[in-house]
């Protein structure tokens, strides 16, 4: 691997675990303003001095989130887009590149396809050319690939998952992001068919903080490398502590129950 994308990286994963917790906050773009992203760099400081190893935005979050004090953390720039808005909205296209990254300080960049959408042809032509950036430069890629598309029926396939991480890795990317299957057999299965470390994403906001702590435990014992997950973070109540108790499960191996004593509260059934 090339000496410059080793260290950034490093910056991205813990190097003693190898495994991430990656905070998106890219949503403004996608869907408008969210609770918990009204003030930029606040949400950021929470996940930081939480723990996270990385936040993930477009270029303006580099200057709406950056922080000139407190725990340092990666930085990833999302290169495409799209808006819900838009007649198409699974079609995203790229608004920034991997140089513009480099300006900007990124430790890393990250583009987001979807198979099966009408528009998929033009996704993976960008996704190659970003690919063959980022090797050029040394920069850390990370993939999102979803199945979303009038012939799939349900994008929490396993089978479609497992499709989903596979074309990230054979793509050229350095690390994928797709959902979570649901089970941890199947989600093994699509994390030993890839190369590349897999991260679970986090969907919609689940029902419950133990729920969603599950899942990302579940997850962990599946083989995943940790996380890339934004509502169910930074909508939380006290994101910090979360983020604290996300720290327990990804880095230090601990039970959901041992982790969820750090947010100060009684596991009820």
């Amino acid at each position: 691997m090339h000496i410059g994308k080793t260290i950034r990286m490093e910056r991205i994963f813990n190097r003693d675990t190898g495994k991430s917790i990656i905070v998106p906050m890219d949503h403004g773009v996608s869907v408008g303003p969210l609770k918990g992203l009204e003030r930029m760099t606040q949400a950021v400081t929470e996940v930081a001095e939480g723990g996270a190893n990385a936040v993930l935005g477009h270029k303006g979050l580099v200057r709406c989130g950056h922080r000139k004090s407190g725990r340092d953390l990666g930085l990833i720039m999302h290169l495409s887009s799209s808006t819900d808005l838009s007649p198409a909205p699974n079609r995203k296209t790229l608004t920034a590149s991997v140089e513009d990254a480099i300006c900007h300080g990124a430790d890393g960049v990250s583009i987001h396809v979807n198979l099966g959408d009408s528009y998929e042809a033009e996704m993976l032509a960008d996704f190659g050319r970003v690919s063959r950036e980022a090797e050029r430069w040394g920069m850390p890629l990370m993939a999102m690939v979803y199945g979303r598309g009038p012939n799939i029926k349900n994008s929490l396939d396993p089978n479609i998952i497992a499709h989903c991480a596979r074309v990230g890795a054979e793509l050229g990317a350095d690390v994928v992001k797709v959902p979570y299957t649901g089970d941890m057999d199947s989600f093994n299965f699509a994390v030993e068919s890839c190369c590349v470390p897999v991260l679970i994403a986090g969907g919609p906001k689940t029902e419950t903080t133990l729920e969603f702590l599950h899942m990302v435990h579940d997850a962990m014992r599946a083989g995943a490398s940790g996380l890339s997950v934004g509502r169910n973070i930074f909508q939380h109540p006290t994101p910090r502590k979360l983020m604290t108790a996300l720290t327990c499960i990804v880095h230090a191996g601990m039970s959901v129950e041992q982790a969820y004593t750090v947010l100060g509260e009684e596991i009820t059934v």
